[in-house]
């Protein structure tokens, strides 16, 4: 585990990953539609990955949200606004 960040959550690990352009092209569109940056949707579908093969250790913590308010973007996916389905 990592030292506590000022506010008492451990800080992120930070990573170097190199994409094949077209790569990281496919998933910075993936991640427009999705409303998401494309480092945290890399974090989701990692999450997603280690969740389904059963290796996400159960001590993880929650993404962190940032943006829209989950009232706005819920009434966004009720207009059935394009991409807003939310993470």
């Amino acid at each position: 585990m990592t030292d506590p960040s000022p506010r008492g959550r451990p800080q992120r690990k930070q990573v170097l990953l190199r994409l094949d352009p077209s790569v990281y092209e496919a998933l910075a569109r993936w991640a427009n539609d999705e409303l998401r940056s494309a480092n945290a949707q890399i974090e989701f579908l990692l999450r997603r990955a280690l969740s389904e093969s059963g290796r996400l250790p159960g001590n993880t913590n929650p993404i962190p949200r940032r943006g829209a308010r989950p009232e706005a973007m819920a009434a966004l996916r009720t207009r059935g606004a394009p991409g807003a389905h939310g993470p």
